[in-house]
């Protein structure tokens, strides 16, 4: 495998029906001075996410022409890239900035870590409130190539791929490193969707998240020659 190649980070940004967000999030992205491509995950999406996308010079995008969920959209951007280092964003933040980018890569290419997870702070309180909870669920993670390779049945995880990615790197026992994002919030879904369908939106995240779980404390079958 080459030096370029070893070296590469990308950038990727699940979206499903992200036009009026993802402006935002690929300026920072774009600004990034570490990232060595970008790469937008439209996952199904009916409005003009893919378009907007397009309009960021050097963004590849990857269309989707069903909804795979979040975790098969990011299995989706880690196969278009040849990148050992991978760096997820979610696609409605705000107060993004390449810096805040550079801040969950920097440590993996400093071989800090194998693992950076990127937290809210000062941004919204039910964004702060969420990742003091929750930390290990922060969609804002740059990691090895190789731990997002270990998930298994990553197109079934949907929103659980986060709590997936955790636990795969606790039982590899990997370097993992947390840095605080100042300034940095996602959007509700119920400010995207309204109040009924968010609602059901994120009744449908906290049962996938649920099934993740479950899943992840299951040992994986023996295989007979072992």
């Amino acid at each position: 495998m080459s030096e370029e190649v070893l070296k590469s980070v990308a950038i990727i940004i699940p979206a499903k029906d992200e036009e009026g967000r993802i402006q935002n999030v690929l300026r920072a992205a774009v600004a990034s001075k570490l990232a060595t491509e970008v790469i937008v995950v439209s996952d199904g999406s009916v409005d003009r996410t893919a378009e907007v996308a397009r309009r960021f010079e050097g963004v590849r995008v990857v269309e989707l022409p069903w909804n795979h969920g979040k975790g098969g959209a990011m299995a989706a951007g880690v196969n278009a890239t040849r990148a050992q280092v991978v760096a997820f964003i979610d696609a409605d933040l705000s107060g993004l900035t390449g810096e805040h980018v550079d801040q969950i890569i920097w440590p993996i290419l400093g071989n800090r870590c194998d693992m950076c997870v990127g937290i809210f702070r000062g941004g919204k309180v039910w964004s702060d409130a969420g990742n003091r909870v929750s930390p290990f669920l922060s969609g804002q993670r740059a990691l090895r190539r190789e731990l997002f390779e270990a998930v298994r049945n990553v197109e079934d995880v949907g929103m659980g791929i986060e709590l997936a990615l955790t636990q795969v790197a606790k039982r590899r026992k990997a370097r993992v490193l947390r840095v605080v994002l100042n300034g940095v919030a996602n959007t509700h879904k119920e400010q995207k969707l309204g109040l009924m369908k968010g609602t059901a939106a994120r009744l449908k995240m906290y049962s996938e998240i649920t099934k993740a779980m479950v899943k992840t404390k299951k040992k994986p079958p023996r295989r007979p020659w072992l």
